[in-house]
Order: structure tokens, then sequence, then C-alpha cells
């Protein structure tokens, strides 16, 4: 690796003289011959400057989930897990505050925050009078107020009722659950739902007995949803499917019932969680790139807390479909 003092050696010049042009040290009095130099040079033998990151404290992660089916939490464990490892690599200390601890223990001078998970209309405003300086994962519950980085579950089911159709297919279902309203907390449509209905409606092929809402994103749920897909007398020919727990249900169902997929019935699913490349068949399923979302919370936390952003942002992160034998 090319280090300064090489670049030193070859332009004639000191390390410290070196070091401090590559930082953009206006109060060096070198020449600009020598600046352009050590410059060139620098690019020449592939230096890199080694980027330092400002140190951000009294922040917090706020873990809002509440502990669910096992291949769910694999999804949030996961985000827990690369975010906080990200966060100590970019000079972020992160406190980790859980729902079941509650608002009370999130202290009211709190510099930054990043939540994942769920919280209603309430919380949402209590959390807003000790912080503004907030970014949601995997959620937007307000967008007024807070920053968000979601995967762009509107485009991958589009592009799944795109593929199918592409393939032929004219009977195409949905199996799915329902999001929650911040100020109710009664369930409501899911985006991923609103969706599939809208691009089904766009190709003439929206038909209601083909749409399964289960109550949780569970294996179980996914399993009598496949129960009822099979017990029908016209069952679709494809299936979109809002997770892949709901999805490893729903193979689990159909394969009892000796249905063939992908020949019957495809499945495409969302997620890419590890189990999906070993269920039978394999499951087709588009991967959600967790690194580059918690990168992407983290460099929004960032320009909160250094840089006082008052405008928010939402950032949309497409997913690559991971092609199997499921469809």
């Amino acid at each position: 690796m090319a280090t300064v003092k090489e670049i030193a050696e070859i332009v004639g010049v000191s390390s410290a003289a070196v070091s401090r042009v590559l930082n953009y040290d206006e109060g060096i009095s070198v020449s600009q011959e020598t600046r352009e130099a050590i410059f060139a040079t620098a690019e020449k033998i592939g230096y890199k400057k080694k980027i330092i990151y400002p140190k951000i404290e009294n922040a917090a992660f706020l873990f809002w989930v509440t502990q669910g089916e096992e291949l769910e939490d694999i999804y949030y464990q996961t985000i827990y897990d690369e975010l906080l490892c990200q966060a100590k690599k970019v000079n972020i200390h992160l406190d980790v505050i859980t729902k079941e601890q509650g608002m009370e223990a999130i202290p009211s001078d709190l510099n930054a925050f990043v939540a994942l998970g769920w919280m209603n209309r309430e919380e949402l405003e209590q959390l807003y009078e000790k912080c503004h300086n907030g970014v949601f994962i995997d959620t937007s519950p307000n967008e007024k107020l807070f920053d968000a980085v979601r995967p762009n579950l509107d485009s991958f089911v589009t592009q799944m009722v795109d593929y199918f159709v592409e393939k032929g297919h004219k009977e195409i279902g949905f199996v799915g659950g329902t999001d929650r309203n911040v100020d109710t907390g009664l369930p409501s449509m899911d985006i991923r739902e609103w969706s599939f209905r809208q691009s089904a409606a766009y190709y003439g092929c929206l038909c209601e007995d083909n749409i399964y809402i289960t109550g949780k994103y569970t294996v179980e749920e996914g399993y009598q949803a496949g129960k009822r897909i099979a017990s029908q007398k016209n069952m679709p020919t494809a299936l979109c499917v809002a997770s892949d727990t709901l999805a490893i249900g729903v193979l689990q169902a159909l394969n009892e019932e000796g249905i063939q997929i992908p020949e019957r019935i495809a499945v495409f699913s969302i997620n890419d969680v590890n189990v999906a490349q070993y269920v039978s068949p394999p499951l087709t399923t588009f991967h959600i790139d967790i690194p580059i979302i918690c990168e992407s919370a983290l460099d929004l936390l960032r320009n909160r807390a250094l840089n006082s952003g008052k405008v928010t942002k939402v950032i949309f992160v497409n997913g690559v479909p991971i092609f199997r034998k499921s469809c």
C-alpha cells in the first residue's frame, strides 16, 4: 500500500509537507508546482487517503422490534448486527434502547438516532420532542419529521408481476400481510399489496380470489395461505409473495398437497434469507442489500448530527432478483 513517505521521497519533500498538502492545508508554504507534483504522484502510485470520521456521541439505536418468529427475526437481527458493526467503523457510538425499555429510556438530550421497528403516532411525537435528528430503517412513519431508508418494495412487486406476465401467466396471485395505521394501530394495506393490485390491474389480471392476506409474516401464516391456495378449484399459476417467511410456509403446504413447483404454480418472493436457497424447491427471491441500507442510514445520521440538515430525505434501496427453481 502506497504511503505518505513514498510520495515524499519521490517528490523530494518532507512527509509532513505531503501530509499537509493532501489534507488541503492552505497554510503550508510550498509552490504550486510542488503541490501538483504531490497530487500527481499520489495518484500514480495509488495512494489512498485514510478517511477520518468525526466522532459522533450521544446517539442511539432504537430497536423497536417485538420478538416474533425466528425467520422473521433473522431479517431484523441482521440489520441490528450490521448497523452496530458499521457504526463502530465510522466513529459513531450508538447506545441500544429497546421497545421493552420504552420511550422513557430515551434521554431528552439525545443528539441523533437510528430507529428500526414500528412506532405509533404518540411515540413519534414524543421522540420528536426529544430529538429532531432521526433516521428510520425499513419504514418511513413520518417523512415530514424524520429521514428514512427503505427497501424498494413497491418496485420489487411491480417487477415480479412484469416477470410473470412476460412468461405468459394470466392467473397471478399474491400472498402478503398487513401494515399498521400509526394513529389507531389497526391493520392497514401494506405497500406490497397495493403495488400488486396496481400492477395486476394494469395488465387486466387482478382477481380478488387470488389475493391472500395473512395476520402476520410467519411461516405458519404462509402455510395456512398455501393450504387455501391448494384447495382452490382454479388456483393461480404464479404467486408474488411479500416475504420469504411467508413463502417458505406456502412451499411447505403446496409440497404436502403434491402440487408441482414451478410446473403448476411458480413462486417469487422478497428478502433472500439464507434458508431460501435450501428449501424445496430453492426459492426465487429479491435480495435486499442490508449493508447498503445501513450505510445509507448512517450517512443520513451523520449529515443530521454534524450539518444540522433541515430537509428530510427518504432513500429507497433497490434489490436484485435471485432466480432459483421456484419459478
